[in-house]
């Protein structure tokens, strides 16, 4: 071996790379050890049994992924209790390495370009396990949630957690009869009798989609099923805990989903995916909604004070600038928070509740002058502050003084070929300003940075004169904003 080396070395043919671990993060600023190097995910199927009563989840994932480079170990982001680990039909070790790695050594070294079939079994009870501080996996008085940003997957099934690497997804629950089991897209097959009491439920993504986009919603449902005009499924469900007051807004509000995505649709380009819909939760269960890809989950509380469009509105347009186009990093969550914020002012514009001006003005003279919407930069607001009003509503003021320089023909045409170019992909905020000035043919460096990058509060372009009065429209988007903020 030592003289074959030798005379390839001669040759001047380069040394191939020894086989290496993939890395334990993906490297996002805020959450540097979040994902993991060396390979690349295609696909996730999940198999599951829950039994809500004692909280237990057991599961199989069968990873299907590519390697990236030579790798004799990697990572995976999980915290169950795991019994068993296959790569590519082979036996590996694994050990656990912090609060959410899982270190696999699979029995040979997966070459570049390799295929990668990952078979993880497990089991645990999820609302026990605490990662990151916390538990993201909530249980509710009738099954479980497994919704959250950025972390949740950990909670239900193994993964390279970070937005950059996205998949498609089969998700299959078996729970008790009588208890539904709702995830994202749509359902290749109707529920199935089990033997011992079970019905599985299956739900299929075909469409990349960011694992913390990846939901599951386990209990007594109402589920509510419609076609749009071009085919697409609407699936609709809201629990059966809602009190009647709170169902009636709830239905108001979620019934209008395809309505309200047809209308967006002219604005932001064609709908991303293969379904459409959203879920109302029990009340007290969680406080905030996410735009979960295609079925958005909603908190009872949005509908407390009866129907709210605004944050239908508002999680749906994530479905373009959040799920479509995911963060290529966290500390761009303005990217997200800001244009879904801007599609309320939008709606509210359509529907004659207010001009987007009128709600920039009345934002910009409401916000006292130390507030943190002024002191941090919605490009950079660090974990703290990641889902603040800086993100939400300076992102959004951001884009209304990037329409006001550039004009609405332009500013449309910004947002659609946004959305177009990055399709099923990732962007960061020097793509968009640079996509922004190529469109525009203006020089919007100023402008950026002190709406942006600047903190402290900046000087609009343009704003009333007078003292602003409330929009109309005001009431429900500023109780969706409270809302969201807590999450």
């Amino acid at each position: 071996m030592a003289a074959t080396a030798l005379t390839l070395a001669g040759t001047g043919v380069p040394a191939q790379a020894a086989p290496a671990p993939g890395g334990p993060g993906i490297g996002d600023t805020y959450y540097p050890d979040y994902g993991n190097s060396g390979y690349d995910v295609g696909h996730y199927d999940i198999r599951l049994r829950y039994t809500p009563a004692t909280d237990k989840l057991t599961g199989t994932t069968t990873i299907l992924a590519t390697a990236t480079q030579d790798l004799n170990r990697f990572n995976l982001d999980f915290v169950l209790d795991v019994s068993s680990i296959y790569v590519n039909n082979r036996p590996a070790t694994f050990a656990r390495e912090g609060d959410h790695e899982l270190v696999v050594t699979p029995a040979r070294t997966v070459s570049t370009g390799g295929a990668m079939t990952v078979v993880v079994q497990y089991s645990g009870v999820p609302s026990t396990k605490v990662a990151a501080g916390f538990t993201a996996w909530t249980k509710t008085a009738d099954g479980a949630l497994a919704i959250g940003e950025p972390e949740i997957a950990w909670w239900w099934f193994p993964s390279n957690d970070h937005p950059t690497d996205k998949a498609t997804f089969d998700v299959s629950v078996a729970v008790p009869t009588g208890v539904e089991a709702i995830s994202n897209g749509t359902m290749p097959r109707p529920p199935v009798q089990e033997s011992l009491g079970y019905t599985r439920w299956s739900w299929r993504s075909l469409k990349p989609q960011a694992t913390y986009l990846a939901f599951l919603t386990v209990g007594q449902y109402d589920i509510a099923t419609d076609t749009t005009a071009n085919g697409q499924t609407v699936y609709n469900a809201y629990s059966q805990l809602l009190t009647p007051e709170l169902r009636d807004g709830a239905r108001a509000s979620v019934e209008r989903t395809a309505e309200i995505t047809d209308w967006e649709s002219t604005i932001f380009g064609p709908w991303p995916f293969e379904a459409r819909g959203g879920v109302v939760l029990p009340p007290g269960s969680i406080s905030f909604a996410l735009e979960n890809q295609t079925r958005p989950n909603f908190a009872a509380s949005f509908f407390r004070r009866g129907a709210n469009t605004s944050v239908v509105v508002h999680e749906n347009a994530h479905q373009w600038f959040g799920d479509s186009v995911s963060v290529a990093d966290w500390q761009h969550i303005w990217l997200n928070e800001g244009f879904a914020s801007y599609a309320e002012w939008l709606w509210s514009e359509k529907n004659d509740e207010g001009t987007a001006q009128d709600i920039f003005d009345y934002l910009y003279a409401t916000y006292p002058d130390d507030a943190s919407i002024w002191t941090t930069a919605p490009a950079d607001p660090g974990t703290a502050e990641l889902f603040g009003d800086a993100v939400y509503d300076r992102g959004a003021m951001t884009l209304h003084q990037l329409r006001v320089a550039v004009g609405d023909d332009a500013f449309f045409e910004i947002l659609r070929t946004w959305t177009a170019d990055h399709r099923y992909g990732n962007g960061t905020t020097a793509e968009f300003t640079a996509l922004a000035e190529k469109i525009s043919g203006q020089d919007l460096n100023a402008l950026f940075q002190a709406w942006l990058y600047t903190p402290s509060k900046p000087v609009p372009a343009s704003k009333s004169l007078t003292k602003p009065a409330m929009p109309k429209s005001w009431p429900e988007i500023s109780q969706t904003h409270t809302l969201l903020h807590e999450r």
